[in-house]
C-alpha cells in the first residue's frame, strides 16, 4: 500500500505542472518569441520540465531535479520581469511557481531528531 503523499509534496507537484503550463501558455500563445522560432522556445523552456516526469514514481526525487531547474526558470523570471514590462505579470507567475516549488521542497525535507 502507498504511503500518503505529503501536502507539501503535493504543492510542489501542482506547481511544477502549473508551471508547464505557464510556458506552454506564455511562449505558446500570450507572448510568442519574435526572433527565435516557437519549437525552439518550447523546447527550451517546456523539455526540462517534462524529463523530470522519468521519476514521477518517486516524487520526491522528481521534486529534487525540479527544484534544480527552478533556479533556472526563477532567474529567468526576474530577468523578464525587470527588462520587459509587456510579460512582467506572466515572469511574476514564474518567480511564484518556483519559489513555491523550491519552498516545498524544502518542506517536505524530514529533519533527523534531536537537530
Amino acid at each position: 500500500m502507498n504511503a500518503p503523499v505529503p501536502l507539501a509534496y503535493r504543492a510542489g507537484r501542482a506547481a511544477w505542472f502549473a508551471l508547464i503550463a505557464l510556458q506552454l501558455l506564455w511562449h505558446g500563445w500570450l507572448a510568442r518569441p519574435e526572433r527565435m522560432p516557437l519549437w525552439l522556445v518550447l523546447a527550451i523552456t517546456v523539455v526540462p520540465l517534462l524529463l523530470p516526469l522519468a521519476a514521477l514514481r518517486d516524487l520526491r526525487r522528481a521534486l529534487l531535479w525540479v527544484g534544480i531547474l527552478s533556479l533556472f526558470y526563477f532567474c529567468h523570471g526576474v530577468a523578464e520581469a525587470w527588462s520587459l514590462p509587456t510579460v512582467k505579470w506572466l515572469a511574476l507567475a514564474e518567480i511564484g511557481l518556483s519559489l513555491l516549488v523550491i519552498v516545498a521542497l524544502g518542506a517536505g525535507v524530514k529533519r533527523k531528531p534531536g537537530r
